[in-house]
């Protein structure tokens, strides 16, 4: 397969600070992997590579999407330009098959009912819309009628995330789970 095979569509997230390359082809099999440093990616080339990139500073794979959370004063289309090329010299080489591990999901079935039913709620109604803007969320702990949650990909550094998409997430839950649940972001 050559470099010009590679068909990408650049598109703005609700994060200012992120973008996400739709590729023609997957770039993960099965599950989802959020790197935030070169060191984490060191077992994914196009990951890696991507991080040399002036200015990233998160790299998030799901399905046939990359999105890259750079710093706030980084030229946009210099990153766009940039993880293009990247994205072009190293899919030809990348293996979709090997990925981190969704663990996840293959725990669920040893957490708490509760926690199993939230999870659920979140796959239904939250998780659709934050992976179609390049992001996502995990559940870290459920306590005392409180849900810690971690944001990933496009949504760790979106402002959104802290306000409306927060509020949201509660009335979702509020709604279906428990009327006094609190949702709290890490």
């Amino acid at each position: 397969m050559s470099t010009q095979d590679v068909l990408i569509r650049i598109q703005a997230t609700p994060n200012p600070n992120a973008w996400k390359f739709v590729l023609d082809r997957p770039v993960l099999s099965e599950g989802k992997a959020t790197y935030t440093s070169i060191q984490e990616a060191e077992q994914s080339p196009l990951a890696s590579s991507l991080f040399q990139v002036e200015g990233v500073r998160q790299v998030h794979l799901f399905q046939n999407v990359i999105t890259i959370t750079h710093s706030f004063d980084s030229d946009p289309e210099e990153i766009q330009k940039n993880a293009c090329a990247v994205i072009q010299t190293r899919m030809p080489i990348h293996n979709p098959n090997v990925t981190q591990a969704d663990e996840k999901k293959m725990r669920r079935a040893g957490l708490p009912p509760e926690v199993q039913r939230i999870e659920e709620i979140l796959d239904d109604t939250v998780r659709p819309g934050l992976q179609g803007d390049g992001g996502d969320l995990d559940v870290v702990k459920y306590e005392d009628n409180k849900l810690y949650v971690f944001y990933q990909g496009a949504c760790g550094t979106c402002p959104s995330a802290t306000s409306g998409t927060l509020m949201a997430i509660e009335g979702i839950l509020r709604d279906q789970f428990n009327p006094t649940i609190e949702v709290i972001p890490l």
